[in-house]
C-alpha cells in the first residue's frame, strides 16, 4: 500500500524538527560548558585581568646607595633619568604603536619590537624599557600624544652617575642594564647598595592615565659605602700613570687599608650604565691593552729584584749567610754550561748584604739562591703571602705563582733545573706576583712582621647615618722571623734610596726618609721576522717614613725601562702627595 505524499512530508518534517532540537540542545550544552569554563576554571584569572584594566601596580625603584672616599667625598651617586616603558598587555597592535612612537621620537624600532615581544610572551603585565634618558622635548611630545599611545608610560628613575668618569673605575666597578653591580665595589656590596624597591597601586583610565592613588609603599634607598681610598691621592696616582700601562697600589702598612689603587689603561663606568652594543663590547674585551683588567690585583708579573729581600731574609734566617758574608761579583756567574750575568756588566766587586740590596747585585743572590735551593726560596715566598690571594674585599683577585720542582714536573713533566733556582733567586723564572702582594710584603718588613689582609671598604652606613658595618684591620698572619735580620734588610732598603750608588735614588725626598727597592724585569718577545726584542717592566716598592711608616707604594710600569729611572719617580711623587695632604709638610724632591 502506498503512502500518501502528505504523510511522507509530515514524517520528513518531524525528523527535521528532531535534528534541530538535538542541535539546539547540543549548542546549549556547549554554551553551558563554556560558561562553566569561564566562570569556574578561568574565573579567578579573568577577575584579576579585569581588575588590572582598572587598577595598576607600579614599582618605585629605590635609589642606589652612594659610594664615597675615606673623607666622605662622593664618587658615585644617582641623577634623575626619564625612561620610556611599554606595557605589553595594554598594547593591541604593537607594530603600529611602535611605528607611531618612532615618528614622535628617535627609537630603535627593531630592538623595541624584540623587547616587547619577549616580555609579551613571558610577563605581559611587566613594563619593558625601550628607551632611557629622554630629553625634555621628547617627554613633552609623548605627553602631547598620550591618547594615541596606549600602554606607553614615562618613569623618572635614578641613573647611576660616576662623577669623575674614569677615576677609580677598577675599584668602583659598574652596574649593568638591570641595575645590578657587575664588578668591583658595585658587585661586592650590591645587596647593601641596591636598597628596597617601593610600589604604588593606582587607578587608571582607558588611556593609562592615573585617576587616583589607592596605596603606596615608599622605597628605601640603598646604604652608602665609604672606601679607604683618598680621592686626591687616587687622582694623583692616575695622573702619574696617564698614557702608561701598569699599576700602582698604596696601602697603610699599619692596618692594610688601601689608600689608592690604579690600573692603567682604565675605562669610564658611565658607558656601561645603559648597556653597550655587542660590537662595542667585543672591541673593549679584545683590546690588546685590556682596559677592564685590574692589574693591581689581577695582573701577574715576575717581581724581579724586588723579590731579593725575601731571598736575603731566607739566607739570614737559615744561617747560611750573615750581614758580613761577602761574595765577589765580576759580572758573571758560571753555572753548568751557562754563564749567568749581573745587570752591571763589569761587576760590583766584593759585595756584602747591605751593598747587595742597595746596588741590587745579581751575583750575590745567585750565590745565596744556590745555597738555599728552590724549595727553601719557595717556602719563604709563601710565608710572605706570595702564591696566594691577599684576601682584599673586592673580588676577582689572582693568587700568582710560587714555583717548586714538584709543581714544574706536574705542570710540564720536566725536572727542575739548577739554573732555574738562580733565576728564581732574583725574582724571575716562573715566579709571578701582583702589585698588591708586593705592597703587603714590604709593609710586613716595616710594621713588625704582620701580613694584613688589605681592605678597601671602611664603612657601610644607612641613609640615616647609622653604621651597618665598620671594617677593622684584619691580620692574615705574623712572621716568626728574627728581628735582627729584618732590621738589617730595612737598613739596606733605606740605603737603596738615600746612599750613593743606591738604585732607587730617584725616589729620594728631602725631609722624609724613604726606603724601597727597584726591580727591572726583562721579557723576550718573539717577532714574526724571527728577531727578538727585549721588553723591560719597571718596578719600585717604596715606604715612608722608614722610621714610622705611614704609606707603602708598589708601582709597576709595563715596558717602562729600568725600575730606578721609570718607577721610582712615580712612587716618589705619590708619597709627596700623601705627605702634602695628611701632614701638611713642605717637601721637595731635589737631592
Amino acid at each position: 500500500m502506498l503512502k500518501s505524499p502528505d504523510i511522507e512530508t509530515n514524517i520528513s518534517l518531524q525528523k527535521r524538527i528532531i535534528w534541530i532540537d538535538l542541535l539546539v540542545i547540543f549548542l546549549f550544552f556547549i554554551l553551558i560548558l563554556r560558561i562553566w569554563y569561564l566562570q569556574i576554571t578561568k574565573g579567578q584569572e579573568y577577575r584579576i585581568r579585569s581588575e588590572h584594566n582598572r587598577i595598576r601596580l607600579r614599582e618605585i625603584p629605590a635609589y642606589r646607595g652612594k659610594i664615597m672616599d675615606r673623607n666622605g667625598i662622593v664618587l658615585v651617586d644617582n641623577k634623575p633619568s626619564y625612561n620610556l616603558y611599554l606595557i605589553p598587555e595594554e598594547i593591541e597592535k604593537p607594530d603600529a604603536l611602535i611605528k607611531r612612537l618612532s615618528h614622535i621620537i628617535a627609537l630603535n624600532i627593531e630592538q623595541a619590537k624584540k623587547s616587547l615581544l619577549h616580555m609579551k610572551r613571558t610577563c605581559a603585565f611587566k613594563p619593558v624599557c625601550v628607551k632611557r634618558e629622554l630629553s625634555f622635548d621628547e617627554v613633552a611630545k609623548i605627553e602631547a600624544n598620550k591618547l594615541l599611545l596606549p600602554g606607553v608610560v614615562i618613569r623618572v628613575e635614578g641613573k647611576r652617575n660616576y662623577i669623575y668618569g674614569k677615576l677609580a673605575s677598577h675599584i668602583l666597578g659598574y652596574i649593568s642594564w638591570n641595575r645590578r653591580g657587575t664588578v668591583g665595589i658595585e658587585y661586592k656590596w650590591d645587596k647593601f647598595l641596591s636598597g628596597t624597591h617601593g610600589g604604588m597601586q593606582i587607578e587608571v583610565d582607558a588611556t593609562g592615565r592615573m585617576v587616583r592613588l589607592i596605596s603606596k609603599r615608599a622605597p628605601v634607598a640603598g646604604d652608602n659605602v665609604y672606601l679607604t681610598i683618598d680621592k686626591r691621592l687616587q687622582q694623583k696616582a692616575e695622573h702619574l700613570l696617564q698614557d702608561k700601562t701598569g699599576a700602582i697600589v698604596a696601602v697603610n702598612p699599619k692596618d692594610g687599608e688601601v689608600l689608592a689603587m690604579v690600573s692603567s689603561p682604565s675605562f669610564d663606568p658611565n658607558r656601561f650604565v645603559e648597556g653597550i652594543d655587542q660590537k662595542t663590547w667585543e672591541k673593549i674585551v679584545n683590546s690588546k691593552n685590556h682596559p677592564l683588567q685590574n692589574r693591581a690585583i689581577n695582573g701577574l708579573y715576575p717581581p724581579g729584584s724586588t723579590f731579593k729581600v725575601v731571598v736575603a731574609l731566607a739566607g739570614l734566617q737559615e744561617g747560611l749567610i750573615n750581614p758580613d758574608t761577602v761574595f765577589t761579583c765580576t759580572g758573571k756567574f758560571p753555572y753548568g754550561n751557562r754563564i749567568f750575568k749581573c745587570w752591571k756588566k763589569n761587576g760590583h766587586g766584593n759585595v756584602n748584604l747591605h751593598k747587595a740590596i742597595k746596588e741590587s747585585c745579581d751575583i750575590y743572590f745567585y750565590n745565596v739562591g744556590k745555597m738555599l735551593g728552590a724549595e727553601k726560596i719557595a717556602h719563604y715566598a709563601k710565608m710572605f703571602g706570595l702564591g696566594q690571594k691577599t684576601g682584599i674585599d673586592i673580588g676577582n683577585e689572582r693568587k700568582g705563582l710560587v714555583p717548586t720542582p714538584e709543581w714544574k714536573f706536574k705542570r710540564f713533566g720536566i725536572p727542575w733545573q739548577g739554573g732555574e733556582t738562580l733565576s728564581f733567586a732574583i725574582g724571575q723564572s716562573f715566579l709571578l706576583v701582583t702589585p698588591l702582594q708586593m705592597a703587603v710584603l714590604y709593609s710586613a718588613f716595616f710594621n713588625g712582621g704582620i701580613l694584613y689582609k688589605p681592605t678597601i671598604t671602611k664603612l657601610i652606613k644607612r641613609s640615616d647615618g647609622s653604621i651597618v658595618y665598620e671594617f677593622k684591620p684584619r691580620v692574615k698572619s705574623k712572621l716568626h722571623i728574627n728581628k735582627k735580620h729584618i732590621d738589617e734588610i730595612k737598613k739596606a732598603l733605606i740605603a737603596v734610596v738615600n746612599e750613593a750608588h743606591g738604585t732607587g735614588q730617584k725616589a729620594r725626598i728631602k725631609g722624609i726618609t724613604v726606603a724601597g727597592k727597584t726591580g727591572t724585569v726583562q721579557l723576550v718577545e718573539e717577532k714574526e721576522e724571527e728577531e727578538t726584542k727585549i721588553k723591560e717592566h719597571a718596578w719600585f716598592v717604596g715606604i715612608a717614613p722608614a722610621q714610622d711608616p705611614k704609606i707603602c707604594v708598589a708601582a709597576i710600569i709595563e715596558h717602562g725601562g729600568h725600575g730606578g729611572s721609570a718607577a721610582a719617580p712615580v712612587v716618589r711623587e705619590l708619597i709627596k702627595e700623601y705627605f702634602k695632604e695628611y701632614v701638611g709638610q713642605k717637601i721637595n724632591s731635589k737631592f
